[in-house]
């Protein structure tokens, strides 16, 4: 129904309040013995559309109606009644009416909010009705897992829609006290361990896991069986997914790897919000995968402004796409730069003075960088020394080096450069006081060049599935969850801490393969998997800290501070320069020798590093 003719029933509704209020009060002799009615139906039906008006109850789409809107309409049909007996009080007073009974009003406003909301809530009542008798036919018998709140927009979503042709039979949930019961006339029908029997009864065709907080341990269990069973399965993605996305039935899809290994969430903290809201915060690597989303949650958080620092144009144009149409009101700039340009990477932090930084643009690929070994050392050291240094001079009070378990007892060139730069960053962490972190993590789901893809590609192309060895472990998590907690940790450090992120147990690379055959429908006979051998630079098993390093708790559960030896760099400064002199001299051997002597020598006293500043107490830290 139209607000307007919402708008003319209002006029009808509360003049009939206004005569009921009468007629209760006085029976049907208030005709010839109350003078004031008049007076009161004409303030009624003028003053009252009025504070409704303004206060946007006819701005309301009632078909979808909420709480919220029923809890604004009453609280304005209260004040229109304040009003009304504010304006009795008045004309009282000047002598246009003689005598008032406020018992009166009061029952005025009681059936002025019984009959306005009455209204919406047939408007409510027919647009449901008329989506069931509308729901098309060949719609699919589902059963929602999980009768919780994302459960119930879910259910409640397709019911309203008759687009969408599923037909809700029931729900499955472990909670004792729902069992039984119905919600929006939907019976919780048992358990999530009666799913096989129940879904055999109800002859069921699809089941939607509407749990976005469940860990991947419970969404394996209920996919499992539906594959057994044979039943189409669909979930809502986790919780660090959907952000302060809408849970709809738009984001319904097919079970995919990160599902099967996502854990409970933590409990989310305001900290990333604390430092970021209002704030200038800058993200190098901004096209990466973790640099993009750490772009998209940031925007989330209130910044004042958000700057895309990176070198592939087309992948920091695209992001600017989405966020431009995510967050329209965020004020966000894309400056375009090799790390490794000292001029034009200062030039970049002197317009933008940024607050905070995330350094997430590094070259990660193992493989690649064995083939690559001077891109590895001067993107990885060289361009942090510059992305640290042009922050200390434009005044930036926080920074957080993404980094790697790959740094930890380090076999290859890729790993070896991203411990140095953890190492540049703890030392000017250390020299000038400034709240400069590392926040250190393993693979993440779904990245660039990660495994899941190409295991994805082989699988697509009817395999093999090839699989270094039976024993390769690595600890996996999802992009958002990294990046999530990589936020919460960025705000705990108060400069030089080395933070690690608590990754679960590391999981099998030929478990993840074996998962990953079967979500795309296929046995492991039509699939195989082959073992050929590790690459260079590669280990079987990773580490999140050396052996030796002191863990302490933090503030946040899932976030551990460890307390590592330093490495055997007096002088960062001077390592750089080392670095860039024998890549430029083509000196491999002398390169790798270099590295392999900062990664096991002795460390070094007095750690000291040479960046540009005018803070006083890194100027007498330094002696100048």
């Amino acid at each position: 129904m139209r607000n307007r003719y919402l708008l003319a029933a209002d006029f009808v509704l509360l003049a009939l309040a206004a005569i009921g209020a009468f007629v209760l009060r006085f029976d049907w002799y208030f005709l010839a013995s109350r003078p004031e009615f008049p007076a009161f139906l004409i303030v009624a039906v003028l003053a009252k559309p009025v504070v409704l008006y303004f206060g946007d109850i006819y701005a309301r789409y009632w078909q979808y109606a909420t709480t919220r809107d029923m809890l604004a309409l009453l609280l304005s049909v209260s004040a229109a009644s304040v009003a009304m007996g504010l304006a009795i009080t008045i004309l009282l007073a000047v002598g246009m009416i003689p005598f008032f009974s406020r018992s009166v009003m009061i029952i005025d406003w009681l059936l002025a909010v019984l009959l306005v909301t009455g209204a919406r809530v047939a408007v409510r009542m027919r647009h449901d009705l008329r989506a069931e008798v509308r729901r098309p036919g060949g719609s699919r018998d589902v059963i929602v897992v999980g009768a919780g709140n994302t459960g119930m927009v879910v259910v409640r979503e397709i019911q309203r829609n008759s687009r969408v042709k599923k037909n809700v039979i029931g729900f499955l949930d472990d909670d004792a006290d729902k069992l039984g019961k119905q919600i929006y006339g939907v019976p919780v029908l048992g358990r999530i361990a009666d799913l096989a029997t129940i879904a055999a009864k109800h002859r069921c065709d699809e089941i939607v896991i509407a749990m976005p907080s469940a860990p991947g341990r419970t969404v394996r269990e209920v996919a499992d069986r539906c594959r057994r069973l044979g039943l189409r399965s669909l979930t809502i993605p986790g919780v660090y997914e959907l952000l302060d996305d809408k849970v709809s039935v738009s984001t319904l899809r097919e079970i995919d790897i990160a599902d099967l290994l996502r854990r409970s969430p933590a409990q989310t903290r305001e900290r990333a919000h604390q430092y970021i809201r209002g704030r200038r915060v800058l993200v190098t690597g901004a096209g990466g995968s973790i640099g993009s989303e750490l772009c998209r949650q940031i925007a989330h958080l209130d910044p004042h402004q958000l700057i895309l620092l990176g070198h592939g144009e087309n992948s920091l144009f695209e992001l600017s796409q989405e966020l431009a149409d995510m967050a329209p009101a965020l004020d966000h700039q894309v400056a375009i730069a090799d790390i490794r340009d000292e001029r034009r990477v200062r030039q970049i932090f002197q317009q933008f003075k940024p607050d905070v930084v995330f350094h997430a643009a590094a070259h990660k690929h193992v493989g690649l960088m064995e083939q690559n070994r001077e891109e590895a050392l001067t993107n990885n050291i060289l361009g942090t020394h510059r992305v640290a240094s042009a922050a200390i001079e434009a005044g930036t009070e926080r920074f957080v080096l993404v980094s790697t378990d790959k740094a930890v007892r380090s076999v290859g060139v890729m790993g070896a450069s991203k411990r140095v730069a953890e190492e540049i960053v703890r030392q000017v962490a250390r020299a000038t006081g400034r709240a400069f972190v590392v926040v250190r993590f393993g693979n993440v789901l779904g990245s660039h060049g990660s495994v899941v893809p190409i295991f994805k590609r082989q699988i697509q192309r009817g395999g093999p599935v090839t699989v270094t060895d039976p024993g390769m472990r690595r600890f996996f998590m999802t992009i958002p969850e990294a990046v999530h907690l990589m936020l919460e940790a960025g705000g705990l450090g108060r400069g030089g801490e080395l933070y690690v992120l608590r990754m679960g147990e590391p999981v099998a690379i030929v478990d993840l393969a074996r998962d990953l055959i079967q979500l795309s429908g296929f046995s492991l006979d039509e699939i195989p998997i082959v073992f050929t051998s590790p690459r260079p630079g590669e280990k079987l098993t990773e580490q999140l800290w050396e052996d030796g390093a002191v863990l302490d708790d933090t503030e946040h559960p899932d976030v551990v501070r460890v307390s590592e030896p330093p490495l055997a760099i007096t002088d960062a400064h001077a390592a750089v320069a080392q670095i860039v002199a024998a890549v430029e001299s083509g000196d491999q051997l002398a390169t790798d020798a270099l590295v392999q002597a900062w990664l096991n020598g002795s460390p070094g006293a007095g750690s000291v590093i040479a960046f540009p500043t005018r803070d006083l107490r890194t100027q007498a830290f330094l002696g100048e």
